[in-house]
C-alpha cells in the first residue's frame, strides 16, 4: 500500500518529536515514522542547557519542563585524590545568572511532553524503513511491512546509524577511543545534595552525578576502553557498576554510594562516537530536499552536554526554515520544490558551522579531562579545568530564534 505525505521525519527521539512540534506550531502537518513499538527512553537523562531552554520556549514546552527539574547553581570540580573540593584545580563556577539555566531532564519526561503536544496519528510507530528511493521530485520509503510513503521532503533524525545520513553520502561516525557508562537512581526520600553539577577526574576517568530532582540524580563515568575491556552484547551491567566503583574508590563516601544505590537495570554502557567534523564542513547535509538533524546530523561526545540540546536547535532552525518557504505557496509544484530546498539550504548554512563548532569543541574538552599526563595534569591543576567550564557555558549561549508563528 502507498501513502503520500508532504513531509516524513525518520525518527521519534528528541529531533524528530521536537522537529514535528516546531511545524505542527506553524501549521505544518508532518508525519513522524518510528521503527520501534514505542517512544524510546534509553538514556536516562540529560543536561539541558540555556540553548535547550531557548528552543524548548520556542516550541511552547519549556515551563511544563522546568517544572519538574532543579535549577543547578554551580559546579563543583575535584580530583579522586582528594578528599574535598581542590579550589585550586578549579573553585565553583556559580551557574546563578541571568544568561545561564542549566537543568538536569528526564529523557521520558522531554520526550512524553514532546509527544503529548503532536496532534494524534502524527507518530506512526513499527515502521522501519528498508531503503530510500528517488522518483522525481518525491522520495519513495520503503518499509518492513511492505508499506510505501511518497514523500516531498525528508528528514532525518534517525541517530547515529541513520540510514539517511548515508543516502546523502556522508560517511559512517568515527570511534573516538573513549566510552561512557551512564546511570540514574532514585532515592526513597532525599537524596540531601545541592543543585550542582559534581565532576571528578583523575587517572584517565572523568566521573558526575547532577540531580535531576529532590529524589533522583544523573551520573556518567567517561573512559578510554583501555581501562575496561568489555564488549557492548555482554549486556553486564553488574560489570560496570564495578568498573564505575573501582574507578571513583578514593572518592568521597557520598559520592561513592551514587554509585552503589543504582540498580542494575539503570546503567548502560555506550562507545562514543562523532561525525568526523570535516566530514560536516565537506559534506552533504542537505540534498534533494533531504536533510539531516539531530545525532544523525552531529554525533558528538557528551563532554559539552549539548546534544540533546543541539537537536532542539536543529528542530526550531529546521520548523522555522521549512516555515518561511512552505506557508507562502502558489501552487506550482516545481515552484514549491524550488522554495523548499532554499529553505533546506538556509538551514544548512545556519547549522553547518554550528555543528563543527559543537563536535571539535566537546572532543578537545573531553581529551583535557581525561589525560592523565604530567604537563596536562598540571595545566588542569591551575586553570584548565575553569577554562573547561567556561568553554561549556559559552557554546551554550546561543539562541536559535523563534518559530515562524502564522496568526
Amino acid at each position: 500500500m502507498e501513502f503520500h505525505e508532504d513531509i516524513v521525519i525518520v525518527g521519534a527521539g528528541i529531533a524528530g518529536l521536537a522537529t514535528a512540534l516546531g511545524l505542527h506550531r506553524s501549521g505544518i502537518r508532518s508525519l513522524v515514522l518510528e521503527s520501534s513499538e514505542g517512544l524510546r527512553v534509553t538514556g536516562f537523562a540529560l543536561a539541558m542547557w540555556t540553548n535547550a531552554w531557548r528552543a524548548l520556549d520556542a516550541l511552547g514546552i519549556g515551563d511544563v519542563l522546568r517544572a519538574t527539574a532543579l535549577q543547578i547553581q554551580a559546579f563543583e570540580i575535584s580530583s579522586f585524590n582528594s578528599n574535598v573540593p581542590s579550589q585550586e584545580q578549579s573553585p565553583n563556577s556559580n551557574l546563578n545568572s541571568a544568561k545561564t539555566e542549566l537543568r538536569c531532564v528526564r529523557r521520558k519526561d522531554l520526550l512524553e511532553t514532546l509527544e503529548r503536544e503532536l496532534p494524534q496519528g502524527t507518530v506512526r510507530y513499527s515502521s522501519k524503513i528498508v531503503s530510500i528511493e528517488e522518483s522525481g521530485n518525491f522520495k519513495l520509503l520503503h518499509l518492513a511491512d511492505g508499506s510505501v510513503f511518497r514523500t516531498k521532503v525528508l528528514i532525518g533524525c534517525d541517530g547515529v546509524n541513520s540510514m539517511v545520513a548515508k543516502w546523502l553520502g556522508l560517511k559512517d561516525p568515527i570511534n573516538t577511543g573513549r566510552s561512557a557508562i551512564r546511570g540514574y537512581v532514585v532515592y526513597p526520600s532525599n537524596h540531601g545534595y545541592e543543585p550542582k553539577f559534581h565532576a571528578y577526574f583523575g587517572g584517565g576517568v572523568r566521573y558526575g552525578f547532577v540531580p535531576c530532582d529532590d529524589k533522583s540524580l544523573y551520573w556518567f563515568c567517561t573512559f578510554s576502553p583501555s581501562l575496561f575491556k568489555y564488549d557492548e552484547n555482554e549486556n553486564n551491567p553488574l560489570k560496570m557498576k564495578q568498573f564505575v566503583l573501582s574507578s571513583i574508590k578514593d572518592a568521597l563516601e557520598d559520592v561513592f554510594d551514587v554509585v552503589e544505590r543504582t540498580t542494575l537495570d539503570c546503567i548502560s554502557y555506550a562507545h562514543l562516537r562523532q561525525r568526523s567534523p570535516w566530514n560536516l564542513l565537506t559534506g552533504d547535509i542537505v540534498k534533494n530536499n533531504v536533510c539531516v538533524i539531530g545525532d544523525a546530523l552531529h554525533p558528538m561526545t557528551p563532554d559539552l552536554g549539548q546534544g540533546g540540546c543541539s537537536a532542539l536547535e536543529d528542530s526550531v532552525v529546521l520548523a522555522r526554515c521549512l516555515a518561511e518557504a512552505l506557508l507562502t505557496k502558489n501552487g506550482k509544484e516545481d515552484e514549491e520544490c524550488e522554495k523548499t530546498k532554499m529553505g533546506l539550504q538556509k538551514f544548512s548554512k545556519q547549522r553547518r558551522w554550528r555543528s563543527f563548532s559543537l563536535i571539535s569543541a566537546a572532543y578537545l574538552v573531553g581529551l583535557v579531562q581525561e589525560s592523565d599526563g604530567v604537563v596536562i595534569h598540571f595545566l588542569k591543576k591551575k586553570f584548565m579545568s575553569r577554562f573547561s567550564v567556561g568553554i561549556v557555558m559559552r557554546m551554550s549561549d546561543f539562541d536559535c530564534g523563534k518559530l515562524l508563528i502564522v496568526s
